[in-house]
Order: C-alpha cells, then structure tokens, then sequence
C-alpha cells in the first residue's frame, strides 16, 4: 500500500466519521423535538420518525462503506429538512403556522448548522468521486 492510498483512506474514513456523527445529530435533535411535535402536529411527529430511523440507516451505510448512493441520500435527506425548516418559519406548514417568523429557536439553529454540515460533506464527497475530464490537449497527447 503506497501513501496516496493510505492518505485517499484516512480521508475517506474521516469524511465519512464527520458525517455519521452529523447524521446521530440530526436524528438526536428531531428526537428532542418530537413529544412536542407529537402533541401539537402528529403528521409532522410521524415525519421526525421517518427522519430518525433514515438518519440511522444512513449512518450505519456510511459505516459501512463509501457508496455513493449513500452519500447522495445523505445530503438529499438534510437538505429536505433544511427546505422543511424554512418553510415552516416562512409560510408554515398544514396545521402547523405557530413556528412562522421563529428564527432564533437554539434546537432550530442546532439543526441547521448540523443539516448543513452534512450536506456540504456529502456534496464534498460526491464531487470527489467525480470523473476529472481530460483536456483536449490530454486527449490528443495520447
């Protein structure tokens, strides 16, 4: 095993340890967050469950392996609920329109920053993964 491959692995698995810990994060916040939920909205309670349980199957993937599928239902699952959030403190949700113009909530802004976090490693990683296209002059050359 030569260094580059050592390096590739070490980044690989501390990309994908920084995103498991984002994805505990997110499943760990909507889970503080749902008895209230539950109370006040059940469809959205029933929606933290949905989130929870595929924050954790994401999670165990990301343990796992370094499948792309996985990295790219990572993101899509934090930045649904990064669009979820905003529309609930903009124009609010069914049932749901007491959260409208509530920016400052501390587990709101946990969340965001966690969502966030995971979205932007899973779109690092994604792009790593990427296929670097030749030049032309690369192309003639051989």
């Amino acid at each position: 095993m030569n260094a580059a491959t050592i390096q590739e692995a070490v980044r690989d698995g501390i990309t994908r340890a920084i995103a498991v810990v984002g994805l505990a994060g997110i499943a760990l916040i909507h889970m503080l967050n749902a008895p209230s939920t539950f109370d006040e909205t059940p469809y959205l309670g029933w929606m933290y469950v949905g989130l929870i349980l595929g924050s954790v199957a994401l999670a165990g993937a990301l343990i796992r392996d370094s499948d792309p599928r996985a990295w790219a239902a990572a993101g899509a699952l934090a930045l649904s609920v990064i669009a979820g959030y905003a529309l609930s403190r903009t124009t609010g949700l069914p049932q749901s329109s007491g959260d409208i113009g509530n920016w400052g909530e501390p587990l709101g802004i946990a969340s965001l920053f966690v969502e966030g976090s995971v979205a932007a490693v899973s779109a690092l990683a994604l792009l790593e993964r990427m296929p670097i296209p030749r030049t032309a002059r690369e192309a003639y050359a051989q």
